[in-house]
């Protein structure tokens, strides 16, 4: 797997492009009309037969060690071998901005310059929605109409860019929606079972772009930048404006994140000149991921920072922030 994934545009083309697509559309199709989590319960099971193994075998793991973690090895080599056939070999593709032929660098500049775009576009939609500038934006919608609008999404960005035609949706809440919050998660990807997984409890101005983000995952995108900048790309091209919203406030979060860690000044200057109503958006969201904040938290991010790292992600969990690069150079070359 790794020898093969030193070949990046080999991958692109036999796996990403070749067997990576059917091997999704099969798992969605036995999976997907499933109303609820196929790949949750597997991993339930997986833990309680696990449990009950050791129960078991306490005695037999005592007198044999070695022969246990041979068994632990061969276990976990067959896993590593399915996640990478079935899903995770996506880590090893060519990076979206070769796809779209765009750059990733950004001076100071050009942040300040498009954070300041990013303003303007999100004051006017919230204005928009609202008729008040001191008003908090209210997605309307229930969650399985955010989903079904981001199938809306795909279809509308499908027209202008093929590879992300979405057959055969599976897109559906975790049933571990509430554990996902409290080690600060949107959501998932199942690659056994290729279940887009959306953490359902998170408020609903992030649902949008989350979803969107998850199905990028579907269609063969590991990266989290990637997956960042489909979700956000796909959902702000959505018609109901209130998904626009949704994506172009996220969006900005990311942008005014890394201004104020770059120019603390140009940062300041920014958000004072975002809309009241913005403001309290961005306030009830820090509201709600803090009432989750636990010790845990650090220790969840670190081990998906090492697994990010070991799957070809050098930045690990900062590749998230990623996405500013590639929203402003898309930007330049497309806008």
């Amino acid at each position: 797997m790794k020898w093969f994934g030193s070949y990046p545009e080999l991958v692109e083309k036999y796996y990403s492009e070749g067997i990576y697509p059917l091997i999704s559309k099969f798992l969605r199709t036995l999976f997907g009309w499933i109303p609820f989590s196929v790949g949750d319960i597997f991993y339930t099971l997986l833990v309680f037969s696990a449990v009950r193994y050791l129960y078991l075998n306490a005695k037999f793991i005592k007198i044999k060690p070695k022969q246990f973690f041979q068994h632990i090895g061969i276990v976990f080599s067959i896993a590593y071998f399915l996640f990478h056939l079935l899903w995770g070999m996506n880590y090893y593709r060519l990076p979206i901005n070769e796809k779209l032929n765009f750059e990733m660098e950004y001076t100071n500049e050009d942040l300040a310059t498009f954070t300041m775009k990013m303003v303007n576009y999100t004051n006017n939609l919230q204005l928009r929605l609202t008729n008040d500038s001191t008003k908090a934006v209210q997605i309307p919608y229930s969650t399985k109409e955010i989903y079904k609008k981001t199938l809306e999404s795909y279809e509308r960005a499908s027209k202008v860019f093929p590879s992300f035609v979405y057959e055969i949706p599976s897109l559906k809440s975790s049933l571990y929606s509430l554990p996902l919050t409290y080690m600060g998660y949107g959501g998932y990807l199942n690659p056994f079972t290729n279940e887009a997984q959306v953490n359902a409890i998170v408020p609903n101005l992030r649902l949008p772009s989350i979803s969107g983000h998850e199905v990028g995952h579907q269609l063969g995108y590991s990266s989290e930048s990637s997956t960042n900048f489909i979700g956000l790309l796909v959902t702000s091209g959505n018609s109901d404006l209130f998904f626009r919203y949704a994506a172009q406030s996220h969006g900005l979060a990311y942008c005014l994140s890394d201004l104020k860690m770059k120019d603390e000044k140009a940062f300041e200057i920014l958000f004072s000149k975002l809309n009241i109503g913005v403001k309290k958006n961005y306030q009830e969201l820090n509201v709600f991921w803090k009432q989750y904040e636990n010790p845990t938290e650090p220790i969840f991010k670190s081990i998906f920072n090492t697994f990010l790292k070991a799957n070809n992600q050098e930045e690990g969990i900062e590749s998230y922030n990623a996405v500013v690069g590639l929203l402003i150079n898309y930007d330049k070359a497309y806008q």
